[in-house]
């Protein structure tokens, strides 16, 4: 049994101790106005996500469950006897339905995940992943900057629709035999290996589904602010031609190959099983539906469950493929999506953005200091944690500032902070994909920290500018 580390133990105490001291605080010295108690208890559980997820002293799922269990017991109607009772000269404010809480996890954006594992999971279980990527693959001819650009679209492309770790993991198998015929001397092995990641990070930012701050961010883009399917990927997808473009110019240019040619081997062939053919024809299905909702009526999350139900039902997906899913995933969107819950029906969100005066800033600047904050906060933990947290607050300060209409109000606001999320890339432990990367011993902190400073920086630029355009 895995014993705490000191480390860990310092960790722990440094998490807790400020949100023990906030509590301990009178809420008037607090510069939130007319902070209630059931608001700073929240504002208390929400300053502990904060730290346990940038400082993950425990799993950032643990962190997520810990936040449920928290808001049920001190802010819930059915939470422990002495948090429902109001102390003398305090405002209590309204307790939260325990419902609505234990909802967070049967979120239509948990649905949402829950399709897109089933369908990585299928495709990799027939191989459909490594085939296909094999099969686009041999266009691309045998010139590194060419075998290079073919791995960034393709890892592309399968992030728009899949877990970027997924598509990591198989994108670095398949660069195996790329490597293995290469000199380990070559410096143009980093840009085969940095471009895996950066393009799982970026890809995933053209569709609503392709990394979980966008899927957060729809979250709160209902009624008539709602962005469907393909108007998403009407902003998304070109901004990741663009990023990826100078990401591969980029590459070239730090890491320039020795090698004239690479010679590879791309057998491979289809399976012909009616299982197989099941996915492949599930997996097209699921995409044109995604991007056709408002031919046929469904949305995203209705669409998510059609691959799921079709696998288990097959099976295709039985109990072992089912105990594949990123459960850890859907605890940490769900932990999310309380905190959020939270936020909204205390009104502590609300209060929150009302604290600063943001009226009297200019537009623009609200959304480029939110972008920013953002983006600094995805490069030292989850962008996942990150929406979770400026997210809630973030659409607070759209709902309620009327100038942010001239920059595309609530929808531009959430649609850059999102983007920015995602453009979080300096550090090995930035992202999943930046982890899995350079665990190959290929590819120094160094240089993942030069790219992901400069696409950072870059794609910053490039939000803002079309964000100025588009809304």
């Amino acid at each position: 049994m895995p014993k705490i580390s000191a480390q860990q133990l310092i960790k722990l105490i440094l998490c807790f101790l400020p949100p023990l001291i906030l509590l301990s605080m009178p809420m008037d010295s607090i510069p939130i106005p007319e902070l209630t108690l059931i608001q700073h208890r929240l504002l208390a559980i929400f300053l502990l996500a904060a730290l346990l997820w940038v400082l993950e002293p425990v799993p950032v799922f643990a962190t997520s469950i810990l936040i449920i269990a928290l808001e049920l017991i001190m802010i819930s109607n059915k939470g422990l006897h002495w948090f429902r009772s109001l102390p003398e000269g305090h405002r209590f404010g309204e307790l939260i339905n325990y419902k609505d809480i234990l909802g967070a996890f049967s979120s239509p954006i948990i649905i949402l995940f829950m399709g897109g594992f089933a369908l990585a999971i299928a495709a990799t279980k027939y191989e459909l992943d490594n085939n296909l990527a094999r099969v686009l693959l041999k266009p691309f001819g045998h010139q590194p900057k060419f075998i290079m650009l073919g791995l960034m679209v393709i890892t592309a492309c399968f992030s728009m629709f899949m877990s970027n770790t997924a598509t990591t993991v198989m994108m670095l198998a398949l660069l195996g035999p790329i490597i293995a015929s290469t000199s380990r001397e070559d410096k143009g092995i980093k840009a085969l290996v940095l471009c895996i990641p950066i393009a799982a990070n970026t890809g995933g930012i053209a569709t609503p589904i392709g990394t979980p701050p966008n899927a957060i961010a729809l979250q709160y883009l209902t009624g008539e602010n709602s962005i469907s399917f393909l108007s998403w990927m009407m902003m998304g997808l070109p901004f990741v031609l663009i990023q990826l473009t100078i990401a591969w110019f980029l590459l070239q240019k730090l890491f320039p190959s020795q090698e004239k040619s690479i010679t590879l081997n791309l057998s491979g062939g289809f399976r012909k099983s009616w299982r197989a053919m099941t996915v492949y024809v599930t997996f097209a299905l699921t995409i044109i539906l995604w991007m056709t909702t408002s031919l046929h009526g469904m949305n995203t999350y209705v669409v998510s469950i059609i691959p799921l139900a079709i696998f288990t039902l097959t099976g295709i997906m039985g109990k072992e493929e089912l105990k594949q899913i990123n459960w850890d995933v859907l605890w940490l969107v769900a932990g999310g999506i309380a905190i959020g819950i939270g936020l909204e029906k205390t009104g502590l969100a609300s209060a929150m953005a009302n604290a600063i005066h943001y009226e009297s800033l200019a537009p623009m600047l609200v959304v480029i200091t939110l972008s920013i904050v953002c983006w600094l906060m995805a490069n030292f933990m989850s962008n996942t944690a990150t929406a979770n947290l400026l997210m809630p607050i973030a659409a607070a300060i759209g709902t309620s500032m009327t100038s942010l209409h001239s920059v595309g109000g609530l929808q531009g606001l959430l649609v850059v902070v999102a983007f920015s999320a995602s453009l979080g890339m300096i550090l090995p432990v930035s992202t999943p994909p930046n982890s899995l990367a350079y665990s190959t011993g290929l590819i120094d902190s160094k240089d993942m920290a030069k790219m992901g400073i400069i696409m950072g920086v870059v794609g910053l630029l490039i939000v803002y500018s079309a964000s100025w355009i588009i809304f």
